[in-house]
C-alpha cells in the first residue's frame, strides 16, 4: 500500500476551547503530516472535507476510538488511526489548585495533547493495511456432541438456518436424561402444573430434519484442525482408539509435572493432525454432553452407599418412571448436606435441584395421595415464574417444607435441627432422597479429545469447577478453544427452558465462528478483526513461549519447537507477541515497533522535576473504557501520565517497558482487567501473565540501578471509573517520591 497521510484535528466538543490547536497542528507537521482542523469532523461537512483529500491513511485527532467508528471508517482500503483528545485530554483536564494555576494547567494539558497527536502520527506511519486470512478449503458443517435437550436444540436451531449438522450421541437413543422423565416442570402459565415431557417431539423434529445426520452409539475419538477446517475422527461408543488420552490435568498436577515430581499422563501421546487422519470435516463444534450426578457418598452421616433407604434424586427419578414410588408412604428430600454449622447446599446444586425436589414431591403425591413428602433445605430457589409453582406446592397439605440442618440419617430416621419451627426434628420415612448436584461431563472424562499442542482437554477446568467457560462474565458460551461452544449441563446446571435458550445461543455462536472464518476475521472479543499474527521465523529460537502462553491453543509446534500458527483459532489478543523475547511476532496494525515508536514519540523533559513522565499501557476491554467513563463523569486524569491502548496486557512485550525506562521515562504502569474468582481478563490469562513478566523486568531494572517499584501492574474493572483516577494518582505519587529516573537525559 502506497500510504498517503492526512491528519485532522477536531475543535468541537470543547477540544478547541481547552487545548492549543496550533501546537497540535505543529506536532502533526513534525510527524510528517499536514494537519487540517474542523469544528465537527464527525459531521457530514467534516467527513466531506476529509474525503476530498487524496488520503488513504487518516489520523483523526478527536474523540475516543470507542465512539464514532462508522463516521471515521473510510473503507477497507484505508487506515484510520485515532488520537483521543476529547475524553482523555479536554474532558479530563485538571482544575487549577494552589500548586497549579490556570496557566500551568493549560500548559500540562497542551503537552498531553501534543504527545497524543505525535503518538498517533507515529502509529499511522507504522501501520499496514490488514489482509484477511482465507482458508484454502472451508467446511460449514456443524458437529453437535450429545443428544439430550441441549444437543437436540443446538442441532435443530443450526439446521433451521440452513447449515448441515451431524448429531453424535454415544448411547443407542436420543433424549438424554429427559427421556427418563415421567413429567417435566411447568413452562407456561399458570406455572402450577407439571407437564407431559416435550423431548419426544424434539426427537421427532430432529429425526425428520433433512439437514441433520444422526450418529448413535458413537463417540468422538479426535478433533484436529481449526474452525472451518476441523478433521474429526469418530469411533463406536465404548471402544478404544489410538487417540484415547487421559482426562484433564489440573493446575496442581501440571505444576508437579513441571517440577518432575510426577509423570506426565500425556507423555508419548501422539498429536494427530488433519494430514494423518481419515476424518470427517466440520466447521465448528457444539459440546452438549451434559452432566452426571455428583457423588454424595462423602457425607457419611447421610448414609448414601451404606443405607439402602438413601438414594439420589437421579435414582428417585428413575423409580418414578418405573412406577416404583406408589407404595411409599413417606419420603424425605434432603437438599443440603447439613452436619454441624453447615448451611451450604450439595456441590453443583442450584435452583434446578430445588425445583426437582418440588417436582418429585408432587409426583410422589400424584402416585400416592396418602403419601407425605418432607423437603428439608438450607436454600430454596425458584426464580422467575417458577415462584408460582413453589406456591402451589406449599398449598399441598401432604408436602412439608422447612429450612433445616440435617444431622444424620439412620435407617429411615432423619434427624435435623435449626428448623423454621425453632425445634429439632426426627422423621421416620420410607425413603430418603439426596439432592445430588449436576456435575459437567468435562469434569470426569475427556469428552473433546483435541489434537492440540496444549493438550487434548480443556485447560484449567479445576478453576471453574469443571466447566469449560472461556469467560464466565462476558462470553458464556465460549471455551478456550475457538470454534468449540458449550451449552446445557456441561456449562452449568440448568432447567430445560434454560437449556433450550443456552443451546440456541451456542448454535448461533458455532455458526458465527464459521462465518468469521469464511470472511477471514476474528471472533469475540475482537470480532471482525482482519489481522492475525505474523511470524518472522528466520529469527525464531524455538523457545516455545508463544505456544505455551497462548490462552486459546492457537499455536502448535513441530518437533524442533517451531510455532505452527492456526489463524482461525486465533483471537488476536497478541499474547504471543508479548511472550516473544526475539520480537518476531506482530500484526499488520499492532506490533512491537509500532508501540515502541509511540513510546518514543512522547516528549520526556530532561530538567523539570515537576514534569516526570509515566507511560501507562491500558487494555482496550476494561481499562481504556474505564478511563473514558471517568473523564465523562468529570474525573481529571493525572497530567504526568500518557496512555497507550493495547489489545490485552498479555500482548505487552517487556521490550516496551525496558525501552521506555532507558529513554528516560520515570515510571511504567500496566492497567488491565482483574483476574480471579469473581472477575476475569477478557483473554483469560492476560493480566496474570503480565504480572509475572513485570516481576522479571523488575529484577532486570534492579540490576541496572533502577528501582523495580517504578514499574507496576494494576487491576481494574470497567465499572471502576470512580476509582481509576485514584489508582493512577497513587502510583504517580510513589514515582514523585522516588524522583526522576537515573536514566533521564541519557
Amino acid at each position: 500500500m502506497d500510504k498517503k497521510y492526512g491528519a485532522y484535528i477536531c475543535t468541537g466538543c470543547g477540544i478547541g476551547d481547552a487545548l492549543d490547536v496550533e501546537a497540535m497542528t505543529s506536532a502533526a507537521s513534525e510527524g510528517g503530516m499536514e494537519a487540517k482542523t474542523h469544528e465537527a469532523l464527525c459531521s457530514a461537512a467534516g467527513r466531506a472535507m476529509m474525503e476530498a483529500d487524496d488520503v488513504n491513511t487518516y489520523v483523526i485527532c478527536a474523540c475516543s476510538p470507542r465512539v464514532m467508528e462508522k463516521e471515521f471508517d473510510f473503507g477497507e482500503e484505508s487506515i484510520t488511526i485515532r488520537a483521543n483528545l476529547r475524553e482523555q485530554v479536554a474532558w479530563a483536564k485538571q482544575k487549577p489548585t494552589e500548586e497549579r494555576d490556570q496557566e500551568t494547567v493549560d500548559e500540562f494539558s497542551n503537552e498531553i495533547a501534543v504527545d497524543y497527536v505525535a503518538m498517533a502520527c507515529a502509529r499511522a506511519q507504522r501501520a499496514e493495511l490488514p489482509e484477511a486470512y482465507q482458508l484454502e478449503q472451508l467446511n460449514k458443517k456443524v458437529l453437535v456432541m450429545g443428544g439430550g435437550i441441549a444437543g437436540l436444540t443446538a442441532a435443530k436451531e443450526a439446521a433451521a438456518t440452513g447449515y448441515q449438522v451431524k448429531l453424535v450421541e454415544k448411547t443407542a437413543a436420543l433424549g438424554g436424561k429427559a427421556a427418563g422423565w415421567l413429567k417435566q416442570l411447568p413452562t407456561k402459565a399458570p406455572w402450577t402444573s407439571l407437564e407431559e415431557p416435550s423431548v419426544g417431539a424434539m426427537i421427532a423434529a430432529v429425526e425428520a430434519d433433512e439437514n441433520i445426520e444422526i450418529a448413535l452409539n458413537t463417540e468422538v475419538a479426535r478433533i484436529a484442525g481449526s474452525p472451518a477446517d476441523y478433521s474429526v475422527t469418530l469411533k463406536a461408543a465404548g471402544t478404544k482408539s489410538e487417540w484415547d488420552a487421559p482426562a484433564k490435568v489440573g493446575v496442581d498436577e501440571q505444576d508437579r509435572i513441571d517440577k518432575g515430581d510426577m509423570d506426565d499422563p500425556n507423555e508419548g501421546l501422539q498429536v494427530y493432525t488433519a494430514e494423518n487422519t481419515d476424518a470427517e470435516k466440520f466447521g465448528s463444534v457444539v459440546l452438549a454432553t451434559g452432566w452426571v450426578p455428583a457423588d454424595v457418598s462423602q457425607y457419611e452421616h447421610l448414609g448414601y452407599g451404606t443405607n439402602d433407604k438413601v438414594v439420589t434424586n437421579a435414582e428417585f427419578e428413575k423409580m418414578i418412571m418405573e412406577g416404583k414410588v406408589a407404595d411409599l408412604n413417606s419420603v424425605a428430600f434432603i437438599q443440603s448436606p447439613g452436619a454441624e454449622e453447615n448451611d451450604e447446599d450439595f456441590p453443583y446444586c442450584n435452583s434446578v435441584t430445588s425445583m426437582v425436589a418440588l417436582k418429585q414431591a408432587k409426583l410422589l403425591r400424584e402416585a400416592n395421595d396418602a403419601a407425605k413428602a418432607f423437603i428439608l433445605y438450607q436454600h430454596m430457589r425458584t426464580p422467575g415464574s417458577m415462584e408460582m409453582f413453589y406456591k402451589s406446592i406449599q398449598e399441598d397439605d401432604g408436602i412439608f417444607l422447612t429450612k433445616a440442618t440435617v444431622t444424620g440419617v439412620e435407617g429411615g430416621t432423619v434427624t435435623a435441627k435449626d428448623t423454621l419451627l425453632n425445634e429439632d426434628l426426627e422423621l421416620d420415612v420410607d425413603l430418603v432422597v439426596l439432592a445430588a448436584g449436576m456435575e459437567p461431563t468435562t469434569l470426569h472424562e475427556n469428552t473433546i479429545n483435541l489434537a492440540y499442542r496444549q493438550g487434548p482437554a480443556f485447560l484449567d477446568l479445576d478453576l471453574f469447577d469443571g466447566y469449560a467457560d472461556s469467560h464466565f462474565i462476558c462470553f458464556p458460551y465460549e471455551t478456550r478453544r475457538t470454534g468449540v461452544y458449550t451449552c446445557g449441563g456441561v456449562r452449568k446446571a440448568m432447567t430445560m427452558e434454560e437449556t433450550i435458550d443456552d443451546a440456541t445461543g451456542a448454535a448461533l455462536k458455532a455458526i458465527q465462528a464459521i462465518e468469521c472464518a469464511d470472511r477471514g476475521v476474528a471472533v469475540h472479543p475482537r470480532s471482525g478483526d482482519m489481522t492475525f499474527p505474523d511470524f518472522f521465523m528466520q529469527r525464531c529460537t524455538q523457545c516455545k513461549r508463544c505456544t505455551e502462553e497462548c490462552p486459546f491453543g492457537a499455536l502448535d509446534d513441530d518437533e524442533k519447537g517451531t510455532p505452527l500458527p492456526n489463524p482461525t483459532r486465533c483471537r488476536r489478543c497478541g499474547t504471543c507477541m508479548g511472550a516473544c523475547p526475539e520480537r518476531i511476532i506482530g500484526f499488520k496494525d499492532y506490533n512491537i515497533d509500532m508501540i515502541g515508536s509511540m513510546v518514543k514519540a512522547v516528549e520526556v523533559p530532561d530538567d523539570d522535576d515537576d514534569k516526570l513522565r509515566i507511560i501507562c499501557f491500558v487494555c482496550e476491554n476494561d481499562a481504556y473504557p474505564c478511563l473514558d467513563m471517568a473523564a465523562m463523569r468529570g474525573h481529571a486524569l493525572n497530567p504526568l501520565v500518557r496512555f497507550i491502548p493495547v489489545r490485552c496486557l498479555g500482548s505487552v512485550n517487556m521490550a516496551w517497558i525496558k525501552d521506555a525506562m532507558s529513554a528516560g521515562m520515570d515510571g511504567a504502569m500496566l492497567l488491565g482487567c482483574r483476574y480471579g474468582d469473581d472477575y476475569q481478563c477478557h483473554f483469560v490469562k492476560g493480566s496474570e501473565i503480565a504480572e509475572t513478566r513485570m516481576k522479571n523486568v523488575g529484577e532486570t531494572l534492579n540490576s541496572l540501578g533502577i528501582e523495580p517499584e517504578r514499574c507496576t501492574v494494576r487491576e481494574i474493572a470497567i465499572t471502576d471509573y470512580d476509582k481509576v483516577t485514584g489508582i493512577i494518582d497513587e502510583f504517580v505519587e510513589e514515582i514523585l517520591e522516588m524522583g526522576p529516573s537515573p536514566f533521564k537525559g541519557f
